[in-house]
């Protein structure tokens, strides 16, 4: 899930840029620095959005830059255990798809998607139930579940996210689409 934080950071200020408007070098300096990373405990940043204050700055001797203590929001994706997200397939392969789910991608194994025994059509590159005749392409929106989330803080394209289809109310659009008319049919 997006949530917006209040954080607080100690933010360096190189030598060459202070004469320029101190709120605006601060919020440069925080976006280069957290923007894409990883922190277990608040999640994966996506945005730097505001400066909400800023302390008296430090000068460290030997460095010629000014450290200020600092006060911003941020955008931040939080997963957990469990939870259900929505993104869309952005490559398929024969072992299971990639979801992007915005600043990150997942992993929906084949062994994932369905109690249907599922093929690869390489040369369409959709992975094809073979008894309900559903099939899982790349551009599909796609809602699943996260079952395994491991997250690398050091390196953010390392980490792995685990995903599932196997449970009621999961699927791709089409196929909760089709579910719902099913539904209305049989009441």
């Amino acid at each position: 899930m997006y949530y917006r934080v209040t954080l607080q950071d100690k933010v360096r200020v190189p030598p060459h840029r202070l004469g320029e408007d101190l709120e605006i070098v601060i919020l440069d300096e925080l976006q280069k620095q957290l923007e894409g990373s990883i922190d277990k405990e608040i999640g994966i940043f996506i945005a730097v959005t505001t400066i909400d204050e800023v302390g008296e700055g430090e000068i460290v001797p030997g460095d010629g830059a000014v450290y200020y203590d600092v006060a911003f929001e941020a955008l931040v994706l939080r997963l957990a255990l469990q939870e259900v997200v929505e993104g869309e397939v952005v490559e398929t392969t024969g072992f299971g798809a990639f979801i992007s789910l915005g600043p990150i991608d997942a992993m929906l194994h084949v062994s994932q998607i369905s109690d249907d025994f599922i093929t690869y059509d390489e040369k369409n590159n959709t992975l094809n139930c073979q008894e309900s005749g559903r099939s899982i392409q790349v551009g599909d929106a796609i809602r699943c579940r996260v079952v395994t989330l491991s997250l690398n803080e050091r390196e953010p394209r390392e980490s792995k996210i685990g995903l599932t289809m196997r449970q009621a109310g999961l699927g791709t659009e089409k196929w909760l689409e089709e579910e719902r008319e099913q539904e209305k049919r049989e009441q």
